[in-house]
């Protein structure tokens, strides 16, 4: 029984608390063992609070016997990424600049769905401050791909796609400043939302840029992904009921599709033919401005990532890994001048963008146009580094520039996504949208 939890998603898990099916502490439990015998446990969580764990889900039990839930997520486990506050606990995002850093507070999100019931199961290891793509950190731990352990597994919310793809957690929640909820979630087979920039407090997160940071959840379905933004929040999930692909119309990006990897432009090309019999109008084409502000990203992520972090870096660079301590001292070259203008055509091109895709339900690309890189190779050759990690970030990074929320799902081939962007603070039609397609997918 215990080995058929691990593949529930929490949703599943959720009702089945309600219906009295699973209780929550046997739940917890199970969770709790589950990380103890993993042999990679230890790359996958920073932290572990099974006290905290133990409490909360004797809680929702109490509260389950009564017919008191406060939701349908009440009594189900989570995983954080190790750059959410929980009080009491060390928070160091993946960096040893941050070590010893014990929070009084847990962080806005945390508490909001440990209000609507969840249970924390502790924090999981990240890229290191959240500058990367891929997932590797030998300052701290790189968390095993799903598929092979010798693989990255996505960054920056790496240990949280890690903990729910091999079933140590129903869903893990991660942040998302330029890729990292989608491109863990696309290489691990999980489904990850990418919300709005200003949708979800941030107070209590470590920043990376806090103008493009994001929360999210990596998690088994979009109905998962919807209920944990409903607690996220404070407030309902969207309604999902009758979502279905007959009529709308999606415009594949082509500029960053036609150069696709082997794997992920399978993936891809299946998840449209797909699509397309399940009753989707797809168009193909471009958005005239795109290259303008992809060219915009090193001066407006590294010049506010190293204005962020300049004292602290300094203080000890050699604790960090040296390229990014490169990405964030490459931040240094701009002026004040630079990035100003910088955001002030990034905001016109958003407009540009917004009426050219007027027309559309979503945008579709591939999550990432590369498979997981191998992990010992990234470490001994500089241009195989190089090269992986911009490639990476490169489709997932346009969700960010437009200020869209974006939905990645699985293909059907391993380690692929695709990905939908939507419109800013559209979560609940997008979520509706990725239904449909996760239904026309499976």
């Amino acid at each position: 029984m215990r080995d058929d939890w691990q593949r529930l998603g929490v949703a599943d898990l959720g009702r089945a608390i309600g219906a009295g099916q699973i209780d929550p502490v046997d739940l917890t439990e199970a969770c709790l063992d589950a990380i103890a015998g993993h042999d990679d446990a230890g790359r996958i969580f920073s932290v572990v609070t099974p006290d905290r764990a133990r409490a909360e889900a004797a809680a929702a039990a109490d509260r389950a016997r009564l017919g008191a839930r406060r939701g349908p997520l009440d009594g189900v486990p989570l995983c954080w990424k190790d750059l959410f506050d929980s009080a009491g606990d060390e928070t160091k995002a993946g960096s040893d600049l941050l070590a010893g850093r014990v929070p009084g507070a847990d962080a806005e999100g945390l508490a909001n769905a440990t209000r609507a019931g969840t249970v924390c199961l502790g924090k999981t290891h990240m890229s290191e401050l959240a500058f990367s793509g891929i997932g590797l950190n030998p300052v701290t731990q790189t968390p095993p791909n799903v598929h092979d352990p010798a693989l990255v597994p996505g960054g920056s919310s790496s240990g949280s796609a890690a903990a729910t793809a091999f079933g140590l957690a129903p869903a893990g929640i991660g942040t998302d400043t330029g890729g990292s909820v989608r491109i863990p979630a696309a290489w691990n087979d999980l489904v990850g939302l990418k919300t709005t920039c200003g949708r979800l407090n941030l107070a209590g997160v470590v920043p990376l840029c806090e103008k493009f940071d994001t929360v999210g959840p990596l998690a088994k379905t979009v109905e998962d992904c919807a209920l944990l933004l409903g607690a996220l929040e404070g407030g309902k999930a969207a309604d999902l009921h009758g979502a279905s692909l007959e009529g709308r119309r999606f415009l594949v990006l082509d500029t960053y599709t036609e150069d696709a990897r082997e794997g992920p432009a399978k993936g891809f090309a299946l998840a449209l033919d797909r699509m397309a019999r399940a009753g989707a109008r797809i168009s193909h084409g471009t958005v005239d401005g795109i290259e303008a502000a992809m060219d915009l990203s090193p001066i407006l992520f590294t010049a506010e990532a190293y204005g962020t972090w300049k004292h602290v870096i300094e203080a000890d660079p050699d604790k960090m890994f040296a390229p990014i301590l490169d990405r964030f001292r490459s931040g240094a070259r701009y002026s004040a001048a630079d990035y100003v203008a910088a955001w002030q055509l990034l905001d016109r091109l958003r407009g540009d963008w917004a009426a050219a895709v007027v027309g559309f339900d979503a945008v579709l690309l591939p999550t990432a146009p590369n498979m997981p890189p191998d992990a010992a190779r990234l470490m001994k050759d500089d241009d195989y580094y190089r090269t992986e990690n911009l490639l990476t970030l490169r489709n997932t990074r346009v969700g960010n520039l437009m200020g869209l929320c974006a939905l990645t799902l699985p293909t059907g081939i391993a380690a692929t996504g695709v990905m939908l962007l939507g419109q800013p603070f559209g979560e609940e039609a997008l979520l509706r949208l990725g239904r449909a397609v996760e239904a026309a997918l499976t």
